[in-house]
Parts: C-alpha cells; sequence; structure tokens
C-alpha cells in the first residue's frame, strides 16, 4: 500500500493530501518499609534521572551530547533501530513507558519488557548518545500486592515501596530516566495523610526537585513532563489528572522562551491527553467518570492545553498514557490535520498526539502489550511501536518531516491492525455538518431530537444549544462535548434511563417579564434576566416516555450538564467504612445474621446515590420521574 500522507500547516494555507490514521524523603514520621529486594538483573548502575525543572539542565548522567564525539552525523542507521525515511541518522532517541503498575509479585513482563529494550539504547549510545528513558506515571498497582504483613489491606500503589521498587525499576534501563505522576502515584493513602507528603516521597525516590520536568536531549529538543499532584484534594473523582496552577504556569513561560522560530522542538509528556487531542481510542470509564482529559472538571483548565498547542507551534509531539489500551488502534495517533471531508481544521498546532500503551499483560485492557519509541533528527522524528508481544520488535508507526520551524509532513506507516477489536470505547467526535448534526436546536421555539423516534443503542446525533453548549447521544446515554474541541466531556444521562425515550429542546423564556408576588422567597425570579443583552436564550432540555412523563435535564450551576457524579475516593472510602461499622452493629447489638445485616443498612446524604466509583445511573430514586408541583 502507498504511505498516507498528511500536511500540517496552517488553516489559511492548507495544502496536501489528508490521510485517515491507520494505525491507530524521607517517610516524614512514618515507619519505614523494609528495603525492597532487588528484582532485576542488570548491572547495576549509578542513579542517572533528575532534571531541573526550571532551566531544562539534567542533573545527574546529563543526555545532551550533541558536541560530543559520540554523535554520528554521516552514518547509517542499522540492526536493531531499523530503517528510517528521514535518513538513518538518528540524533536522539527516547523510549517511552506506559502505565506500569507494578505488582512485586509479577515481575515477568517487566524484565522480558526491559530486555527488550537494553539493546536498543545500547546502539543508540553508540550512534549518538543522546537517550532518555520517560515513565508516563501510574507506577503501581492499585491493589494489595501482599507487600506489608502489618496492613493486608494497604493499596500498593502510591507507597514508599512502589515508588522504591519503580525507580530501582526505571534506573535499570542504564539510561537517564524521566518521571511524571499519574493518578494513582498518590494513592499511598494508609501511609501518607496528605498529597503533599505523599508528593514529596514520589520526588525524592525519583530524584525529582520538581513535580515537572525538562530534558534537553539534543540541541533545541526539549522533553517536557508534567506531573500530576492531586489524589485526596481532588473535587470529584481521585482518578483525575491534575496538573497544579503552578506547573502550568511554569509551562506557559516556558513556551514563550522557546519559539518554534528560533528552533526548538519540543517533546510534552502527561499522564492524560489533553482535551482536543483527537485521540479517541478511549474507556468509556474514563469519560462518564471524568477523569478522560488533563484537569477534566475544570473548564477552563481542562482547555487550557489545547489553547497553548495552537499558540505555541514548537509542540511538535504530546505522549500520553492512562487508558491501557493498544497502539494498533486508529487514532492512537492523532495529526494536526484532518481530510477536509471529515470536518473543519482541529486547530492542533504543529502537534502529534500519541498514545502509549502497557507493558505489563495483567494491566492491558486489550491484551495489547507495546511501548512507545521517539527518534529523530535535525529534518523530523519518528514515531514507532516496541511490540513486548513479539520479542520487542519495533513498527514504524508514523515519520514527521518538518518543513520549516512551524510547518510538518506526516506520514502513518501501515493500517489499522485491530479495526475490529471491540475492547475499547471509540468515541463519537462530533463535526459540523456531519450527518448526525442537528442544526434547529440552537434556533427553534422547539426541536424534537428524536422526532418520536425513541432512542436506543445505535442512536447518533448532536446538536448545540443556544448558549454554546453541546450534546449528543451515543451508546443510548446522552453525553456533553466541549464546545471548543468537541472533545467528550461526560455523562448527562445513563442508557438505562434515557433508552427508549425521545428527547426535545424547547425554548423556556417568557415573553414578557411579569413579577409573580404569590411565589414567596421568588419574586421577580422570571425577570432575573431582564435586560441582559449577553444573556443567551434560555432552553430547557427534555426526554419524556409514551407515556408522557416528563424529566427536566437541569444544568449545573456553571451552566454544564455533565454530571460529576464520582467523588473523591477518600469521601468514599471513609462512607463504606461507616456503613461497614453499621452492618457490625447490626450484627453485635440488634442480632442480626450475617448474610442479612448488610441488606438492613443503607445510607443517606446529599445529591450522591451511592458509594461506588463509577457513574453507573443518573437517574435519582424517588426524584426522577417525581411530579412537579
Amino acid at each position: 500500500m502507498k504511505p498516507l500522507v498528511v500536511a500540517f500547516v496552517a488553516i489559511l494555507s492548507f495544502k496536501g493530501v489528508v490521510g485517515f490514521l491507520n494505525t491507530a524523603a524521607p517517610s516524614f514520621g512514618l515507619a519505614r518499609r523494609a528495603p525492597t529486594v532487588s528484582r532485576f538483573h542488570a548491572k547495576k548502575k549509578k542513579k542517572v534521572n533528575g532534571s531541573d525543572g526550571i532551566n531544562g539542565k539534567a542533573i545527574n548522567g546529563d543526555s545532551k551530547t550533541v558536541n560530543g564525539a559520540s554523535k554520528k552525523i554521516n552514518g547509517e542507521a542499522k540492526g536493531v533501530n531499523g530503517e528510517s525515511p528521514l535518513g538513518g541518522n538518528y540524533e536522539y532517541l527516547v523510549g517511552i513507558l506506559g502505565d506500569l503498575h507494578i505488582d512485586p509479585r509479577k515481575m515477568e513482563d517487566y524484565e522480558e519488557g526491559r530486555n527488550h529494550w537494553l539493546p536498543i539504547f545500547e546502539e543508540a549510545k553508540n550512534d549518538h548518545g543522546n537517550v532518555a528513558l520517560v515513565s508516563l506515571g501510574d507506577l503501581g498497582e492499585s491493589k494489595n500486592c501482599n507487600h506489608n504483613p502489618q496492613n493486608p489491606f494497604e493499596l500498593y500503589a502510591g507507597t514508599t515501596q512502589c515508588h522504591e521498587a519503580a525507580a530501582e525499576y526505571l534506573s535499570s534501563f542504564g539510561v537517564p530516566y524521566e518521571v511524571i505522576g499519574g493518578n494513582h502515584d498518590l494513592e499511598g493513602i494508609d501511609e501518607f495523610k496528605t498529597d503533599a507528603a505523599n508528593l514529596r516521597v514520589f520526588l525524592e525516590k525519583h530524584n525529582k526537585p520538581t513535580p515537572q520536568f525538562c530534558r534537553e536531549v539534543a540541541d533545541k529538543v526539549l522533553l517536557v513532563g508534567l506531573c500530576s499532584t492531586k489524589f485526596r484534594d481532588a473535587q470529584y473523582t481521585s482518578h483525575e489528572v491534575i496538573i497544579d496552577c503552578q506547573q502550568i504556569a511554569w509551562f506557559e513561560d516556558l513556551l514563550k522562551s522557546k519559539p518554534a522560530e528560533d528552533g526548538w522542538k519540543i517533546f510534552v509528556f502527561t499522564h492524560a491527553p489533553p482535551n482536543g487531542s483527537g485521540l479517541r481510542v478511549l474507556q468509556e470509564n474514563h469519560v462518564i467518570n471524568g477523569c478522560c482529559w488533563l484537569n477534566h472538571s475544570n473548564e477552563r483548565e481542562c482547555r487550557k492545553f489545547i489553547e497553548l498547542v495552537r499558540e505555541h507551534r514548537c509542540i511538535k509531539a504530546w505522549f500520553s498514557g492512562h487508558f491501557h489500551l493498544g497502539q494498533d488502534y486508529q487514532d492512537s495517533i492523532t495529526f494536526p490535520t484532518i481530510d477536509p471531508s471529515e470536518g473543519p481544521y482541529p486547530n492542533r498546532g504543529s502537534c502529534v498526539f500519541a498514545q502509549t500503551s502497557v507493558m505489563r499483560g495483567g494491566a492491558s485492557r486489550d491484551g495489547r502489550q507495546q511501548s512507545r519509541l521517539l527518534r529523530g533528527n535535525k529534518n523530523g522524528f519518528e514515531i514507532c511501536t516496541v511490540d513486548h508481544q513479539k520479542g520487542g520488535k519495533i513498527r514504524l508507526d508514523a515519520t514527521i518531516t518538518y518543513k520549516d520551524d512551524s510547518h510538518e509532513v506526516g506520514v502513518y506507516a501501515h493500517e489499522d491492525e485491530a479495526y475490529d477489536h471491540d475492547d475499547y470505547f471509540k468515541v463519537y467526535t462530533p463535526q459540523f455538518n456531519d450527518d448526525g448534526y442537528i442544526c434547529e436546536a440552537e434556533d427553534l421555539d422547539q426541536c424534537l431530537i428524536t422526532d418520536d423516534c425513541p432512542v436506543d443503542q445505535d442512536t447518533r446525533c448532536w446538536w448545540k444549544l443556544s448558549c454554546g453548549r453541546v450534546l449528543g447521544m451515543l451508546n443510548g446515554m446522552l453525553l456533553e462535548y466541549d464546545k471548543s474541541t468537541l472533545a467528550p466531556l461526560g455523562l448527562v444521562v445513563s442508557a438505562d434511563e434515557l433508552v427508549g425515550k425521545n428527547i426535545a429542546v424547547i425554548d423556556s423564556g417568557i415573553e414578557e417579564c411579569e413579577i409573580n408576588f404569590d411565589d414567596v422567597g421568588m419574586e421577580g425570579a422570571d425577570c432575573a434576566n431582564e435586560g441582559d443583552l449577553d444573556n443567551s436564550r434560555e432552553q430547557a432540555v427534555i426526554m419524556y416516555d409514551e407515556e408522557n412523563n416528563i424529566t427536566v435535564i437541569q444544568p449545573n450551576e456553571d451552566g454544564s450538564y455533565w454530571r460529576k457524579i464520582v467523588r473523591n475516593k477518600i469521601a468514599r472510602m471513609k462512607e463504606r467504612r461507616r456503613e461497614k461499622a453499621a452492618i457490625e452493629f447490626a450484627q453485635e447489638v440488634l442480632g442480626e445474621k450475617a448474610d442479612s445485616a448488610p441488606k438492613k443498612v443503607i445510607s443517606s446524604w446529599g445529591p450522591y446515590t451511592s458509594t461506588s466509583g463509577v457513574a453507573k445511573t443518573t437517574g435519582v430514586v424517588g426524584l426522577t420521574k417525581k411530579e412537579i408541583a
């Protein structure tokens, strides 16, 4: 087959044939654990990772040897690194590991995966010496791994033991390594009382001066990583990947100081991808639970990252993990442009986004075990797969060639190798004027979205409200999409509540303002927005069944619609413990039997309906169909 070519240019100068992707611390007063026993057979070497998050220079084991004698300018790439459309004159190589989720009882896949990488790194060190390893976080398994006899219920992820083991493993590759925190890396909830204490140990064990990192791997080629720093303090689900404001400000300042026109090339690494990346190989649970994108639950911060990508064309690629899904799928890599027939220019700057799989079979959600390899020179770069199920075989996935400092040409190297695989949630991303777009919803006083064809699992359509919010239906669910990037934000109505019903959008404003003095406490409420010229036309989204029962789908106080159902894991854990105490009370004091006691205990609390960490339903018992007076 002929390779597919994508031209990355500004929207006003868009040219070329666009293809469809076919690849898709100390313990701070707490008891110290016993030192972790070494499980790695590679010769022990001095830990070489760590970088200065301010000036971008590596602290130990500087990987920048651009002018050194080991740099091979005119040599040919050979052996394990394969042939290159860039001419084979690589000037740097970076290994990228997805979610490790180390289980100290199951180390075979980690040892095998490292053995796949060792010859790759060795050859690159001999060729040019500009080599580094980046781990995308989620270093430990989020379950008890028989690692602490004093606490048989403690989760392994985020503990001192976990970070010591991960640091030892990452150091055993024999090259400088960098690591960022994912949504599980501060999960040492029994060992540490605060995120700050947990973060300090994470930084110490990995020799990191700051949560973020910046490493100059070759001349004017930067590796930049941003770290999730909240778990206990997360407002909603603890598994949201949250980059704090200090890191965002640091990142923006760095981008301003390294402009594309001065020849800077920046590769970014985060645990989750940013909203607007275009990646669509996502799992349903990440979408509906509000932990799919960076800073997912904060609308302004969530959109900040793609805005920086659009503004700073020095960002050439962005690597992420989080989903535990393979690299064979369509849209596991996305280019800045798309085929004009598929929709408007997506405005992703000069950035290629790439999803990264996992190394251990037990951590994979689709059976694949893969890592990413980044290699390049002054002419461009390649993104490859290292397949750990095929003896570490390297597969070229995409080649990006620089045309100038702000424009590139990308070529996909192969077709989708897993198109029919269904163990992932491929998200329908709306495009204006596509077949599912209902354009009347933002203009008409009354728009029957389903037009008397009740929603089923195959219903696929979307619409824009007059306020700019975007809603759509997929897999029997009503979702909200970002109004700028059209990326899925979260669940509005679950399938169990929506399937079999109809959806309509109706005008909820009034033509004349009349104050109702009979409604005590609400006098003048109907006129609250009167005279506000900037206020959009008021609408109501409703769903109704064949018996004419109507449910008004109210927006949140901030105007969004997607339901932030799942709360902080610490809050849910404490609630479960209270329920367990109540069950024990029922047995020991009230005389209930062990099998009947759990059925006698229920919880009562605010707007939440369960201690579940998954958004299973949006209906509220006793309220969803309650008659409105």
